[in-house]
């Protein structure tokens, strides 16, 4: 047996000895969140089947099922009629995730890595390609899609040089399934040397496809009518991660009045009542998004501060604010996507850690769509001072400028994976399938 097959068996048997927890876990989360306690079938590969010959696109959580959305709508235009099989490993992404269907799509969980859940998901749903979004490399999936011939792709791929030191640790599991991927396209020519490194064959670089996310418009019409109705500053806290709100929260207290509102959004939706009570702890007036409807009440505006405690708003959020925190970027996290902020034209002040989406990070900086600042009390006071700021609006449109000069990665990496596809690819022109290399042979 190769040093490659014993990997994979340890790493399979571990999964097999893990699950039952992995279940209990699902069911403890599902308390908060009870999209983890629908379709567990799925998890095993089991459930209903799709129609054979789709695009099989997996979006892991919901930063990944967003940027999914400008990328299967680029497929739509350059295989029109293509199916979209769409998997999630996170209740929130497959929440945003149902938003992307039509007609002839279909939407499950991805399986657990097991041998055995990856062949019966392949053999349900027989996909012409295999998408996966960023950094979502399985080692038993890979296989299995290679022994059935579905050709498999790592899209809108990046590989920090952090996360790169730290997989050094799994290699042996690892590489070789990044040598089986049939196509790599990396977000930047770093990510590329790094996932070439790591053994990926057949890499190129087609961009961000995030930089291709189109925010909602009546979703950013009705932050502005916020903005207006409020007649002060805003400042928001974007995708705040656990440990960040508190000295954040410090620091906010420490400016001197008249303050601006500050729009606290947490990263994980569990977390919103915690982050509520947070909020109340620190002596602050708060008030919950989740309080109204369309308009806030009147008696919201006097407010310190306002949670952020929905889903699927940050368009609405970014346009009602004059600048955002980047959340992730003020403790060791790695930062959180900025380019939706850019998108809506809110300028960005972020903190030292976001070896994340550093390339990003760097460009909206040289572009001076983006402050960089050297930890959380430094960060609040530069926000509360560009709400002041009379070239505040330069900013604005510095951002806005910087998100639209960076598209096209969504329609490069969509021409790309439909070449590979070929005629395995079902369409509106007919169900030209190759034909699926199965039936495979049952793992162990």
């Amino acid at each position: 047996m190769s040093s490659e097959s014993i990997a994979r068996f340890l790493w399979s048997w571990l999964l097999r000895l893990l699950l039952p927890l992995v279940f209990v876990r699902l069911w403890w989360r599902g308390r908060h969140e009870p999209g983890y306690r629908l379709a567990w079938r799925e998890r095993l590969g089991l459930g209903p089947s799709s129609a054979p010959g789709a695009v099989w696109v997996h979006a892991v959580s919901l930063g990944e099922t967003r940027a999914a959305a400008a990328l299967i709508d680029a497929l739509r235009v350059r295989a029109a009629g293509a199916r979209i099989l769409l998997t999630h490993g996170t209740a929130t992404g497959r929440e945003a995730g149902a938003a992307l269907l039509r007609t002839g799509d279909h939407q499950c969980w991805l399986p657990y890595d097991t041998p055995g859940a990856t062949w019966r998901f392949l053999q349900r749903h027989q996909p012409a390609v295999g998408v996966l979004m960023e950094t979502e490399v399985w080692p038993n999936l890979i296989l299995q899609a290679q022994r059935a011939g579905v050709p498999m792709v790592l899209a809108n791929a990046r590989l920090s040089e952090r996360s790169a030191r730290k997989g050094r640790r799994l290699a042996w599991l690892i590489d070789p399934a990044a040598q089986a991927l049939d196509l790599v396209l990396a977000q930047t020519q770093g990510d590329a040397a790094r996932l070439a490194a790591a053994g990926a064959r057949a890499v190129e670089v087609c961009g961000n496809v995030k930089f291709d996310m189109a925010p909602d418009v009546s979703l950013v019409a009705c932050g502005r009518r916020w903005r207006q109705a409020l007649q002060r500053p805003v400042v928001m806290v974007a995708s705040s991660r656990e440990g960040e709100e508190e000295p954040l929260l410090r620091a906010w207290a420490a400016q001197p009045a008249p303050r601006p509102l500050l729009l606290l959004v947490p990263r994980h939706p569990q977390r919103f009542d915690a982050v509520a009570q947070i909020v109340r702890d620190s002596g602050l007036a708060l008030e919950r998004r989740s309080r109204w409807t369309d308009t806030p009440p009147a008696d919201a505006h006097g407010a310190d501060v306002w949670l952020g405690d929905s889903l699927g708003e940050m368009p609405l959020y970014y346009a009602a604010s004059d600048v955002a925190l980047l959340g992730g970027s003020f403790a060791p996290l790695g930062g959180q996507n900025l380019i939706e902020a850019a998108a809506c034209g809110c300028p960005v002040v972020m903190g030292p850690h976001t070896f994340n989406f550093e390339q990003a990070a760097d460009n909206a900086v040289t572009a001076r769509a983006a402050l960089r600042v050297a930890d959380v009390d430094e960060g609040v006071a530069r926000a509360v001072e560009l709400t002041r700021d009379a070239l505040h609006a330069q900013w604005a449109e510095r951002a806005a400028a910087f998100a639209q000069m960076h598209k096209g990665a969504a329609r490069r990496t969509a021409e790309r994976i439909v070449q590979l596809a070929g005629e395995r690819l079902a369409t509106e022109s007919g169900e030209r399938r190759a034909g699926f290399a199965g039936p495979l042979v049952s793992p162990p």
